[in-house]
């Protein structure tokens, strides 16, 4: 008998992949450390660098990992038949929390207000978000919640200090016997959607100093949050609200989940659907000012959407450019054939620029705040005022694009849930949609540009430090101003301009910012018209290697 030996085996010997991407350091990411400094924070960086290796670990990737293939569960009822209206998490949400608010990330930079607190936080947002993005939601709404809630000191002294704790303290209970608070807001309705003017939710005083509200909410995130901003039709007009989930007596607030959303992405965090019938609330602000009471907590999550979206820009680009380096095709690196060294130095332009701008927005809200008993700087709250919207507009309506590219330079393996890109594409659109559509924030820049000069000259004068440093961004910004004066169906252009202005501000930004190399790439293929519709058509010229080493970890 003759026995013919078989390679067995063999067959599963795996070559030619590139090792996972764990045990580096998330923040060392110069685009991010520069700016840290730049901005006023450079005393954070040794805390960053902590946050970022716990980011780059295996541990928590496999949280990030966890969170979203297991969802949050909405329970209803508990077993005796009491409505109760809980939702249940994996224990792996929990640890991402417990990170988020230990580390600051939640409302701590309001309770000390030293110089660069915000851009701290911003950076360590940025840093954080990169594992996953889902959890920032709660931890976002409740760090916008506290310049909303100063309207009205008296609610501010019972519950700032709880919203603005470094403990994370999960659980339905009475506010006030907690350690730390978690926050929420409730504007949009199925009849109104970004048109929160159309709700109807309504308020009626109780006589007591409460009111009691009725309606239901379409869109409320993070429903398991301790407090809701709630916006709802008083007599005097649309108002705006605290709703506890708990009462001062321990009794359980109306707040009836209907359903939870079953979401294209974020799918760790719960969103859903509460009906308010008889819910006791208190009037924050002024009764007939519920927008421009609530508009305080809406800049700021505007904020933390660009944030959120250059973080998921990073996080794409890394993974793309840690698979290019070790991946071998047509006899040689991925990573140093020169159609995708264009590719990967063309993402990484558009990450940095986002990088870039996310962080000049932060360091404006620290010097709009003040600090140490220093007014705020008027010049810098008028350009955060336009800006944000300007950045949050373009950043996160590129954020898409970013990781479509990056998921097809790993090919198959990026269409595969285990290597992560998945989760990054479909968390990709959600800013563009939270906080104002696109036409939503276009629309809101025009307002400023046609009614508030100051944030126009804000904005030109940001421009202005950068005239000079390159013929590209002046001509840019000649054309900008002349396009912004023509106000013939201004509104229908209102992307373009909006789409212009965030580029040339991210241009001279980098002009002033960036290395060299960084900033003629972006000027020549952004600015200078000489770039195609899809990224990896950078003109010639461009010094790819350069910055495509910006993307290596």
């Amino acid at each position: 008998m003759t026995t013919i030996d078989a390679p067995g085996a063999a067959t599963h010997e795996v070559t030619n992949q590139a090792p996972p991407l764990v045990g580096h350091d998330v923040a060392a990411d110069p685009v991010l450390l520069a700016g840290l400094a730049r901005e006023g924070a450079g005393w954070h960086a040794d805390d960053l660098h902590r946050l970022g290796r716990l980011a780059g670990s295996e541990q928590a990737q496999l949280w990030g990992d966890q969170a979203n293939r297991h969802e949050p569960e909405l329970r209803t009822h508990d077993r005796y038949g009491h409505r109760v209206d809980e939702i249940e998490f994996h224990p792996a949400w929990h640890s991402l929390m417990d990170v988020a608010v230990s580390e600051g990330l939640a409302g701590a930079p309001w309770a000390d207000p030293c110089p660069g607190a915000h851009v701290a936080r911003a950076s360590s947002f940025y840093v954080w978000g990169q594992v996953e993005a889902g959890h920032g939601c709660p931890v976002s709404m409740t760090y916008a919640v506290v310049p909303a809630l100063r309207t009205t000191p008296e609610l501010a002294a019972v519950y700032e200090p709880l919203l603005t704790s470094r403990t994370y303290d999960p659980g339905l209970r009475v506010p006030t016997t907690k350690s730390g608070l978690l926050a929420g807001m409730g504007m949009t309705e199925k009849q109104g959607g970004s048109d929160v003017r159309a709700n109807t939710t309504s308020a009626t005083p109780a006589g007591d100093g409460t009111w009691h509200l009725r309606g239901h909410k379409w869109f409320t995130s993070a429903p398991m949050c301790d407090l809701f901003l709630v916006l709802a039709q008083a007599p005097e007009g649309l108002s705006c609200f605290l709703v506890p989930r708990v009462l001062p007596d321990g009794t359980r607030n109306t707040f009836r989940i209907q359903r939870l959303k079953d979401k294209l992405g974020n799918r760790s965090n719960a969103s859903s659907e509460p009906e308010l019938d008889g819910t006791v609330a208190w009037l924050v602000g002024e009764q007939g000012r519920g927008v421009r009471t609530i508009i305080e907590m809406v800049a700021m999550t505007r904020l933390d959407c660009v944030i959120g979206s250059a973080s998921n820009m990073r996080a794409a680009v890394v993974q793309a450019a840690h698979h290019a380096r070790h991946r071998t095709a047509f006899g040689g690196l991925l990573v140093d054939k020169p159609l995708m060294r264009n590719v990967l130095a063309d993402l990484q332009l558009e990450s940095e620029a986002a990088t870039t701008l996310m962080l000049r927005l932060a360091g404006a809200v620290d010097r709009a705040q003040g600090s140490g008993g220093q007014r705020g700087d008027a010049e810098e709250q008028a350009f955060k005022r336009i800006a944000t919207a300007v950045g949050k507009y373009w950043v996160c309506k590129r954020t898409p694009a970013v990781a479509a590219e990056a998921l097809e330079c790993l090919g198959g393996n990026g269409y595969v849930e285990e290597s992560g890109m998945p989760r990054l594409y479909r968390e990709a659109p959600l800013n563009s949609v939270w906080e104002g559509s696109g036409n939503v924030n276009a629309l809101d820049v025009l307002r400023a540009v046609t009614r508030e000069p100051a944030s126009v000259e804000a904005f030109f004068a940001e421009l202005d430090r950068a005239r000079g440093a390159d013929p590209r961004l002046d001509d840019a910004v000649v054309g900008l101003k002349a396009g912004l004066a023509d106000l013939d169906e201004i509104e229908s252009r209102a992307r373009r301009l909006v789409e212009r202005m965030a580029l040339v501000l991210q241009g001279s930004l980098l002009v002033r910012h960036a290395p060299a190399e960084v900033a003629d790439a972006f000027c020549a293929s952004r600015l200078a018209g000489d770039w195609g519709h899809a990224f990896g058509t950078l003109p010639k010229g461009v010094d790819t290697a350069a910055v495509l080493q910006r993307a290596l970890v």
